[in-house]
């Protein structure tokens, strides 16, 4: 990332249209960061993800609430050739965690770079008019941020240009009964939509997006250890496979049924993460089952983005194939749950197993100091990273239903989006 000096640290808020808003969001333009997002339920402050006090913390907390890219997870080192309608490229993988993997993009990936903020939203190339009236209308608490990959950035082929929407939607709708009696608010919603095309002829590379958010909905009340951990959260994958991994957590290439295995959280008499939970804590890719009816795809060809094309207005769609609640995380005394749809073939589940307190620092408002050395342990914080599997192109057997292989060539659009939406269930009384 920058030194600390840089105004990419230079937090830019978004709130709801309110004078007590529900939602609000703090980004940082360095690695197109998610700092805050503060929730008002009840008469109390939330900020349900984890992170340093510091935006400058997020320079040694690496991938704590950053994009992702120009592909996110493990994937092997080496060299491989791309080929697609005549269209020829070669990505040569650069190794960062281990001399055999390739982390979250190679050495720099996208998450150490400064975005530019688009000051004038109609400036965008990736977004299209219709989109722009529906961001206008129903997400105006938005940004769009852009910046540009070269040719070979950590072996990757290609000069590719990326926009990224962030925003907050209204809360919708009347509040909804729950299986015990309680009634269920919506606070509002977080957008992400990320868009992508290559700004060169005859270059195919790949591509796999997301945002590393890491989520405790119980932090903020300060109530004592359990309220760190993310144990005693209830959640919900509508998967029924997770991608197999080698040791050193790349893809064989197969899928494993979650049937009979810690990864099948609907089994669970209690629901908690915390029963059967493993030895090591959760990470795994979750491959979700097949919806209802198919989202919309993550590539397209350019020549289907036409001005009326609204794929924005899609994602915020109360209803229909975009609109699928695909991940639930409840916390266990906040009464807030977050729910997520997406046009994403799964999803990463992460407990925070790597987390070393003595090393990072922990915000205020979850009962840190604030400083180094005073930080998250293992399994205080879900992270749910929305994108495709582990080395996609690299091994069919694991794309799932939507079959998407992560290849974006020239002449072809990549879109990736996620909405999260923020809930609120009062405290029953007997």
């Amino acid at each position: 990332m920058a030194a600390p000096a840089d105004p990419g640290f230079t937090p830019i808020l978004l709130t709801l249209p309110s004078l007590t808003p529900s939602l609000a969001l703090e980004i940082l333009p360095a690695g197109l960061t998610l700092h805050r997002l503060f929730v008002q339920a009840d008469g109390k402050t939330h900020d349900i993800l984890i992170g340093p006090e510091d935006p400058t913390g997020h320079i040694t907390q690496k991938y704590t609430n950053t994009i992702i890219g120009r592909y996110a997870n493990r994937l092997p080192v080496g060299s491989f050739a791309l080929d697609r309608d005549g269209i020829h490229s070669v990505v040569a993988t650069k190794a960062n965690e281990k001399p055999t993997v390739s982390l979250h993009g190679g050495v720099k990936g996208f998450d150490q770079y400064v975005w530019e903020p688009l000051v004038d939203p109609s400036a965008s190339e990736l977004f299209t008019p219709a989109e722009l009236a529906t961001i206008q209308t129903r997400i105006p608490t938005s940004i769009i941020f852009r910046r540009i990959s070269e040719d070979g950035e950590e072996g990757y082929p290609g000069k590719l240009l990326v926009e990224a929407l962030i925003g907050l939607a209204q809360p919708e709708g009347a509040p909804s009964q729950t299986s015990d009696g309680g009634k269920e608010w919506n606070l509002g919603s977080v957008v992400l939509v990320y868009r992508a095309k290559l700004l060169d002829e005859n270059k195919i590379t790949p591509i796999n997006l997301t945002q590393h958010w890491g989520f405790n909905l119980d932090a903020s009340l300060q109530e004592g250890p359990e309220t760190l951990s993310i144990k005693e959260h209830k959640i919900d994958i509508k998967a029924d496979n997770v991608v197999q991994l080698n040791p050193e957590g790349l893809a064989t290439g197969t899928l494993l049924a979650v049937t009979g295995t810690p990864f099948a959280h609907t089994e669970k008499a209690s629901g908690l993460i915390g029963e059967s939970f493993p030895e090591s804590g959760y990470d795994e890719f979750y491959v979700f089952s097949q919806r209802a009816a198919p989202p919309p795809p993550s590539i397209l060809p350019a020549a289907e983005f036409k001005p009326e094309l609204d794929l924005v207005g899609a994602a915020l769609s109360r209803d229909g194939p975009a609109a699928e609640e695909v991940v639930s995380l409840a916390g266990a005394k906040s009464g807030l749950r977050v729910s997520f749809s997406t046009n994403q073939p799964g999803v990463q589940f992460y407990t925070n197993n790597f987390a070393i307190p003595e090393k990072g620092a922990r915000k205020k408002i979850h009962g840190g100091s604030g400083s180094v050395g005073d930080g998250y342990g293992p399994g205080t914080a879900a992270f749910l990273e929305f994108h495709a599997p582990l080395a996609a192109w690299i091994h069919p057997g694991v794309r799932g239903p939507s079959g998407e292989d992560t290849l974006l060539t020239s002449g072809q659009v990549y879109n990736n989006f996620v909405r999260m939406n923020v809930w609120y269930k009062a405290p029953t009384t007997a």
